[in-house]
């Protein structure tokens, strides 16, 4: 059996909304395959069914689209402002659900007696848009005069109306052959006729007839409440003001039923806090700051300068305490908490007074950034303890199961074969307790993460695992952004790159070996890598034990007399002993460093050896010397 002849086919057909002539298709391939009959029964049964669902599909899309009509009209009869626009796009909408070629409306005048042209929609012939017909005369006449829907296949052929030479004449201008027509009506009343008409001969359907006079309905409410407009609008003048305040009170509750289902919608779509801000100024506008328990800004919408500490801490406090948002002269606070847990604030600036509803809304935004901090807290401290758990696995000794470290890294995004740089973070960045060292040790998952890298805290540091092969520039832009979120100092070492898990370990030791001795140089608060150190970096870290003040006393002693002269003289002996030693001892080539006279170089160094004593440039001496230039070049930047 061939693909062509199975019944799948059809469901495919039907998928791809094929027409109904395609569903031949797979019978013909049958017989052309010479299939038993058994099996072309089979398939001419398959081939009903599916024709069946196809046409059920069909009326449902179509009813579907014509309750969606009805229920546009009802909107525009909700906020009718305009009587005409309202009876032309129920007219539109009955042309285009009746597929028909025109569509039109007449209305009874009882002055005269008679019914005339309101509306039409297709039409082309300036005579028909004039027409009017006498009671009983035409389709529409005999429709107007009976409140009973008629219709004719072919109008100019059909007897069962009265023609008149103005009607006919229009219609035949306008081309018109198959006419529906149904009655507009107010109770028992008719007051005009909906009509729906093709150029070509066609019968009608009775649910094309049901839906013609659904709208027709819609239209007849349309215009009744017109002419109760006209005759309330003196009353409404008198009420006002309480229109005005049941209007606002509509609209506020629209906004708030708007605002719950976008919130409502963030939430199980994984929004943020900055997506919920926006839904609350987009419905109530103004300006809206979403800050943590800190103080510190969460999302910001519009122009809003931040409140002074101690006025969000008394607002929120209030807010707490009543358990709804508070107002503190133009701004709006409600707390944002869970439970007992103080988690932040939302502070709105309204672009006018709020209501009721309003400050609901902006209540309920509090709670589902309650939610969302939650979620967010409780993933990034899951994800934090998986990725710290490896990055303390790798660099600890001895590594166990590396293809298992590999696959575990894999699954977190993280290649460790592709170069990496270790940045360690001095103690004193985590040395507080509770909340602040919990917030770095999260800032630091954060910031590895959104790069591809892991964090984690080990022996007093906090270790970041950074892909990229600048190790100096991570490690500063670690020790500047972490600096700010700790709003104190930090100190950064780093080492690399790497490739490898096994390097791992022994580049960490090299980042805190980095740390010990930018720390030793007197550059707490800076970043640097081992590289950038050299041999200086190298010594200091192995031998960090003396600190600071060892580095000093070294200072001092060796060239402290003549980094003493330059502070006091303004003179550059350093600069002059670090280009006399950097190439190799040559008073030419310093000069022409320096852009000085040699015989300037000359008396320099002769002042460097009054300072210094006469060995200075003996081997040993010298040494020291140049050590020392090092550190101090290290230490001043």
């Amino acid at each position: 059996m061939s693909v062509m002849s199975s019944p799948l086919e059809f469901l495919e057909l039907l998928a791809r909304e094929a027409a109904p002539v395609e569903f031949e298709g797979p019978l013909v391939a049958a017989r052309s395959a010479g299939l038993p009959a058994d099996r072309i029964a089979e398939l001419e049964q398959a081939k009903t069914v599916a024709l069946r669902v196809r046409a059920l599909l069909e009326r449902r899309r179509r009813r579907e689209s014509e309750l969606l009509s009805l229920y546009d009209t009802v909107s525009d009869l909700a906020g009718l402002r305009d009587l005409d626009e309202v009876l032309r796009a129920i007219v539109h909408r009955a042309r285009h659900l009746l597929g028909a070629d025109v569509a039109y409306m007449t209305l009874n005048d009882a002055e005269r007696g008679d019914t005339y042209m309101r509306v039409t929609d297709g039409s082309v012939s300036a005579r028909f848009q004039r027409l009017r017909l006498p009671m009983g005369a035409g389709l529409g006449g005999l429709v107007a005069q009976s409140g009973a829907p008629y219709v004719t296949a072919n109008y100019p052929q059909d007897e069962r109306f009265h023609h008149t030479r103005e009607i006919d004449a229009g219609v035949g201008e306008e081309g018109l052959v198959a006419i529906l027509g149904v009655p507009l009506r107010l109770g028992s009343t008719s007051i005009g006729v909906l009509y729906a008409a093709n150029r070509s001969a066609r019968p009608f359907a009775r649910e094309e007839v049901a839906l013609l006079l659904s709208l027709a309905a819609h239209a007849a409410v349309a215009i009744d409440t017109a002419r109760l407009l006209a005759e309330t609008r003196a009353a409404l003048a008198e009420l006002s003001s309480a229109n005005t305040t049941i209007r606002a009170h509509s609209a506020s509750v629209e906004r708030a039923a708007a605002a719950h289902d976008r919130m409502t919608a963030l939430v199980l779509r994984g929004g943020g806090v900055e997506d919920v801000t926006a839904a609350v100024t987009e419905v109530l506008g103004g300006a809206l700051l979403a800050l943590d328990t800190e103080g510190r800004l969460l999302a910001r919408v519009g122009e809003l300068d931040e409140p002074d500490r101690a006025d969000i801490v008394e607002a929120v406090a209030a807010s707490r305490t009543e358990g709804r948002s508070v107002r503190r002269g133009q701004l709006w606070y409600a707390a944002v908490v869970a439970g007992a847990e103080n988690l932040g604030a939302l502070v709105l600036h309204p672009e006018g007074e709020l209501a009721d509803a309003d400050q609901r809304i902006l209540e309920r935004a509090a709670l589902v950034t309650a939610l969302l901090l939650l979620f967010r807290r409780t993933v990034a401290e899951a994800e934090g303890r998986v990725r710290g758990e490896l990055l303390d696995d790798l660099i600890a000794r001895p590594l166990r199961d590396i293809e298992a470290l590999r696959g575990r890294a894999r699954r977190l995004g993280v290649d460790l074969d592709a170069p990496h740089v270790l940045v360690a973070v001095d103690d004193d960045a985590i040395a507080a307790t509770g909340s602040a060292r919990q917030r770095v040790l999260s800032w630091a998952t954060t910031y590895a993460s959104t790069r591809g890298g892991l964090a984690a805290a080990r022996d007093g540091r906090v270790v970041l695992m950074l892909p990229g092969q600048d190790a100096g520039g991570s490690a500063r832009a670690v020790s500047r952004d972490l600096s700010r979120v700790t709003a104190r100092p930090v100190t950064a070492g780093a080492s690399g790159p790497v490739t490898g898990p096994t390097s791992l370990a022994t580049a960490f030791q090299e980042a805190d070996r980095c740390l010990a001795a930018l720390g030793a140089l007197g550059r707490a608060g800076q970043g640097a890598s081992t590289a950038e150190l050299g041999f200086v970096g190298l010594l200091l870290g192995t031998a960090s034990g003396g600190g600071d003040a060892e580095v000093s006393r070294f200072l001092a002693s060796t060239i402290g007399p003549v980094v003493d002269y330059d502070a006091r003289r303004g003179t550059a002996l350093v600069r002059t002993l670090e280009s006399y030693f950097g190439v190799g001892g040559s008073l030419a080539r310093a000069a022409e460093m320096l852009h000085v006279h040699v015989n300037t170089v000359t008396q320099r160094l002769e002042r460097v050896g009054q300072l210094l004593g006469a060995d200075w440039q003996k081997p040993e001496r010298a040494l020291e010397v140049q050590l020392a230039l090092r550190l101090h070049r290290l230490r001043t930047g």
